[in-house]
């Protein structure tokens, strides 16, 4: 059963891989450098403090520990524990990928990547209002290109990026759970109203 798993795992990988172009090397380079998206990041930020103004106090911090905790779990607890290596450092799979950008650390078991961009795209999924759904669709399909990059780039198998998009999203209901609390305890009585402060009757 395990080795089918680990069968259909490789599968997936060299699928995903197989089908690469120049320009398309490019775009998965794109998608996967963390740097590229740094301003990105920090717009985010800006919009949510001046959103949620004083509420911001809260969940910005919260939205940090999220993403912060799924780095720092993946990185420090899951890869050097698992010891599993990334498929570009397999010598059975290496000499048969398209690598576009090198291979990064030795262990790959659980997907940092995919794990970061879910935790930020699921805690701010569950904390946003409904009218803000084409903002959501669109996060979403950032994670999941940023998440489909890392197995094209052969830095992943699917199981690396499915664990770490796992790992993400339950750390994120956990930290937006937290500030759904603390708003329900700290502003009572102001209505969930994105930038407005209203008074509930």
């Amino acid at each position: 059963m395990i080795e089918s798993i680990k069968n259909v795992d490789r599968w997936l990988l060299v699928a995903a891989n197989n089908h690469h172009s120049p320009l398309l090397d490019k775009w998965m380079v794109f998608f996967s450098e963390r740097f590229v998206w740094f301003p990105a990041y920090l717009v985010i930020l800006i919009v949510l403090a001046y959103l949620y103004q004083q509420r911001a106090l809260l969940l910005l911090p919260l939205l940090g520990a999220s993403v912060g905790l799924a780095d720092f779990i993946s990185s420090r607890f899951f890869k050097p524990y698992f010891a599993r290596l990334r498929p570009c450092h397999d010598p059975m799979l290496s000499a048969s990928l398209n690598l576009a950008n090198g291979c990064g650390g030795q262990f790959g078991f659980l997907s940092s990547h995919a794990a970061n961009s879910f935790a930020l795209v699921v805690f701010l999924g569950l904390i946003l209002p409904r009218r803000y759904r084409v903002a959501k669709v669109l996060l979403l399909i950032w994670a999941m290109l940023v998440s489909y990059s890392r197995m094209y780039l052969g830095a992943h198998y699917p199981s690396d990026v499915l664990a770490g998009a796992t790992l993400g999203s339950l750390l994120a209901w956990l930290t937006a759970e937290l500030y759904r609390r603390g708003e329900a305890r700290w502003w009572p009585g102001f209505s969930a109203s994105i930038g407005k402060k209203i008074q509930l009757r």
